[in-house]
């Protein structure tokens, strides 16, 4: 494990954006170099989407992937414990920022042809919530990092003292729409590639729900994959140091293909 990362300070983005009227609606722009147009990574922070944890802890995540010649678009979005944060807040505003990248494309040489949707934890679900939802952007794919992607099975474990009845507003018994609509599990197909990348050794989102997400994704049909890191935690996904950080990279070029050359 290396919770270091959630205190290391990232190389500053290019461009801090808004895309909503709301202080927590804005994201970081990375760029790379060269004139483009850059594939586009997508980045969706974890936290158990509570307000408690921000964007800047991805951020140096980002800046390994633009370095590596993605351009990195990192959302805040409302989180649980912020006004509006929660449902349906919470959604509408990884939506928003997802839009937004139309915006963004022309002056920024953005290849919108070339979108993947990556999150980590709590981002891992807002990520594959994305692909369902088409009216804000086509995606080329998801990258799930330890994902929480099974929001009742999240519920039944209680994972970070239940914290998906906080998000929702109520356990599954309560509110089954809001289970039904949110979680990512209940929207498959997703007709989208996902590749789901779990340690073996998390215990803070258990593998299990991983597992279990990635054999209701083929029975629907999807082109999802699991790639297993044994005897990792949760946080080596998104740090750039580690053997582990590879995987991530290689999933990223998968689907969104290689980046220009420069």
């Amino acid at each position: 494990m290396t919770p270091d990362i959630l205190h290391l300070p990232a190389p500053p983005a290019d461009l801090r954006v808004a895309y909503g009227p709301d202080r927590l609606q804005f994201g970081d722009l990375r760029l790379p170099k060269g004139a483009g147009p850059h594939p586009v990574v997508l980045v969706i922070h974890g936290g158990f989407w509570r307000a408690a944890y921000n964007l800047d802890h991805i951020g140096s995540l980002c800046a390994a992937l633009t370095r590596a010649g993605f351009a990195t678009w990192n959302l805040e979005y409302r989180r649980i414990g912020d006004p509006g944060g929660g449902w349906p807040g919470t959604l509408e505003d990884v939506a928003g920022g997802a839009r937004h990248l139309r915006i963004l494309a022309e002056p920024h040489r953005l290849d919108l042809d070339r979108v993947v949707a990556l999150g980590h934890s709590a981002g891992g679900h807002l990520a594959l919530w994305l692909a369902a939802q088409s009216e804000a952007v086509r995606l080329k794919g998801v990258v799930s990092l330890a994902g929480v992607a099974d929001l009742r099975r999240a519920w039944e474990l209680r994972l970070s003292r239940g914290v998906a009845g906080e998000l929702l507003g109520g356990g599954p018994e309560e509110v089954p729409d809001r289970y039904r609509r949110a979680s990512t599990i209940e929207l498959l197909p997703l007709r989208v590639a996902q590749r789901l990348i779990h340690g073996t050794r998390d215990d803070i989102v258990p593998i299990e729900i991983a597992r279990r997400y990635l054999d209701a994704a083929r029975a629907a049909g999807d082109d999802a994959r699991l790639i297993e890191l044994p005897g990792a935690g949760h946080f080596e996904l998104v740090d750039p140091r580690t053997p582990e950080w590879r995987e991530v990279e290689r999933a990223v070029i998968e689907l969104a293909g290689s980046p220009p050359v420069r």
